[in-house]
């Protein structure tokens, strides 16, 4: 008997993980991944920190940007605080900056995030698109990726060590198929472009279905392959060991409302690596071929050092 947990308990969970709690005036924690392993997923602490500052704004103001620095690696098991400032209220634009702090290994709290992010009320205006959608396969023709992991870990075997295996394999709330193959998928260099759709695996509904839900389960998933597309180049991957990396920074800009419990295509790209770094962009379309959100992102990318004996 399975005790695999079903698509509707995933997708609670990231719910209550993107939920911050208000501790005080502009100050909020939020949770631990329950079961997470080693270093806090980046999508995770940008989520939080735009929702604490999503629950600053009151007036009908949406987020249309976000800009983020990763200062340092965040552990596991423990709540992160975000702090808040206002820095702006205007008729029509409003911004936050957020500081994201974790106890250290000696009970000190220490910066591991920094985000200013930006808010608009909704208007009409000039509209343009020059960006359309790439023509890939839909996602029902493609497979789960969780398929192909599964295939991979058991060819890898005892590559892998019980860490890696358990994070490769873990039931995750969101779904994504790949038409492209991601660098943990294969070897062989490639061009540094990549294709991915991707949905939360059970719908959202009733108090949880607004705006702002979906605007922070998009910059979660937003953290997803894009690092990795820098990489495809060289035909190295961190999950095989190959690489030392880290998200340095992380923008993305709003343009229209979405939903994440929708097919939503990501296409990446990384027009350029050097200097121990990658530069990756996204762009984020619906299956109407609607963009909706544009990604940018620097991380630090180096090769893995053999050890000396």
């Amino acid at each position: 008997m399975s005790d695999a947990p079903t698509n509707e308990q995933l997708v609670a969970g990231l719910i209550r993980l993107l939920t911050v709690e208000k501790r005080a005036a502009d100050i909020s924690a939020g949770p631990p991944q329950k079961d997470g392993i080693g270093r806090v997923f980046g999508g995770q602490v940008l989520a939080q920190a735009l929702q604490a500052a999503q629950g600053s704004v009151t007036d009908g103001k949406r987020a249309h940007s976000l800009h983020a620095y990763f200062l340092r690696g965040g552990r596991e098991g423990a709540p992160i605080e975000y702090r808040i400032e206002r820095d702006f209220d205007g008729r029509s634009f409003a911004n936050r900056r957020v500081v994201a702090s974790q106890e250290d290994e000696h009970g000190t709290a220490v910066p591991i995030l920094n985000l200013t992010a930006s808010f608009q009320l909704p208007e009409d205006g000039l509209e343009h698109v020059d960006s359309p959608m790439p023509e890939v396969a839909p996602p029902e023709d493609l497979r789960p990726d969780i398929e192909q992991r599964r295939e991979i870990a058991e060819q890898w075997g005892d590559r892998l060590n019980e860490a890696q295996r358990r994070l490769m394999l873990r039931p995750r709330p969101i779904e994504m198929r790949s038409i492209d193959r991601l660098h943990w998928m294969s070897s062989e260099p490639s061009e540094p472009r990549a294709h991915s759709w991707f949905r939360v695996c059970a719908p959202i509904t009733g108090t949880d279905d607004t705006p702002e839900l979906h605007r922070a389960i998009i910059t979660y998933a937003s953290d997803y392959t894009l690092l990795g597309t820098s990489a495809l180049p060289h035909g190295l991957s961190w999950m095989r060991n190959e690489l030392v990396g880290a998200s340095l920074d992380h923008a993305i800009w709003f343009h229209r409302d979405a939903r994440v419990d929708e097919w939503l295509l990501y296409a990446t790209d990384a027009p350029w690596s050097g200097s121990g770094r990658g530069f990756n962009r996204g762009r984020i379309f619906n299956q109407a071929g609607e963009l909706v959100a544009s990604v940018a992102q620097e991380g630090m990318m180096r090769k893995r050092k053999a050890r000396s004996e």
